[in-house]
């Protein structure tokens, strides 16, 4: 059996992640402080008490959904010795794919910090709030094709492409307002449902440019040494396991599409993965698993409960 470990991004967060790990686990407490010390931010009391306004932000949501995700997988291997190197890959959606590399050792626990906290507040300067826009297309008829002739009509009056391929059902546009407008009318008239995502930028587009151009800057000074496992990256929807295309990648990655959907299928059928488990917050990408490869076993560990059973099985 192939198992897979997969790091949730964005809009998993909630007021309240992490506590119940912080509470059983002083292992769990040492990576919230790590990233406090990182961050000089008290990020874990604002996860763990709020305001949601706050812990939205971009800025606090990257490296707060990052924690998480390195508390339960420190856990997993001080508290129950399963090591993330019991993963044939390692996948994350987004910022995820920092904690995955985080996980696996490619990067510093304070580094990975504080180059996520450095991405949101990068992506949030590079658009004026209100300049751009994202909208999620769903639907039974909804799928890549569509997402892409829906974003062609958009990019008449604008820039607007596929932002996130996260599964059949559910795709991702982003770009300039007025063009992800026109998008979502053109998608309406193909036949899928339209949601305006409640972001303050419009990510993986190529408005993020002035945003990858001051990651090219810090990921270039940061240290990168192979993972332990391979990453199934973002933006090639295949493993990398080389520290300088991995670094790379994180750079396309900000106005790159995130091909999530090609990755899972990649890892199920290809990488041979019967198993996929959701380390951090929420069950996002559970769900997304269950409907990309219903023939793998996937479950979400957020709990200390999870954990438990979860190395139980292993």
């Amino acid at each position: 059996m192939t198992l897979a470990l997969l790091f949730p991004g964005q809009g998993s967060q909630s007021v309240g992640m992490g506590a119940a790990l912080a509470d059983a686990f002083a292992s769990a407490r040492e990576v919230f402080a790590e990233v406090d010390d990182a961050l000089n931010q008290k990020l874990f009391d604002l996860m763990r008490e709020g305001p949601e306004d706050q812990l939205t932000l971009t800025e606090n949501a990257q490296p707060a959904l990052m924690a998480v995700s390195a508390a339960a997988a420190r856990v997993l291997k001080v508290e129950f010795g399963v090591d993330v190197t019991k993963a044939g890959f390692v996948a994350g959606h987004s910022l995820g794919e920092y904690s995955a590399l985080a996980a696996v050792g490619a990067i510093s626990l304070s580094d990975t910090a504080r180059l996520l906290k450095l991405r949101g507040q990068a992506m949030q300067r590079a658009v004026p709030v209100g300049k751009g826009a994202m909208a999620s297309l769903i639907g039974p008829k909804t799928d890549l094709a569509l997402a892409e002739a829906a974003a062609a009509a958009g990019s008449e009056v604008g820039v607007c492409v596929v932002a996130n391929d996260n599964n059949n059902g559910n795709v991702v546009i982003s770009g300039d307002k007025a063009a992800v407008d026109r998008a979502i009318e053109k998608a309406k008239e193909l036949g899928a449902r339209a949601i305006p995502l409640n972001v303050s930028a419009p990510f993986h587009c190529p408005l993020m440019q002035p945003a990858a151009d001051e990651m090219a800057d810090a990921l270039g000074e940061a240290k990168i040494v192979a993972p332990s496992v391979a990453v199934v990256a973002n933006v090639t929807a295949r493993p990398e396991t080389d520290p300088e295309v991995l670094r790379r990648l994180l750079v396309e990655q900000v106005t790159g599409r995130v091909r999530w959907r090609e990755s899972m299928e990649w890892m199920a059928t290809e990488g041979g993965v019967t198993r996929f488990a959701e380390i951090g917050s929420g069950k996002v990408l559970t769900g997304m698993a269950k409907r990309i490869a219903p023939d793998a076993e996937s479950l979400a560990l957020n709990t200390p409960e999870d954990l438990e059973a979860f190395a139980k099985s292993i």
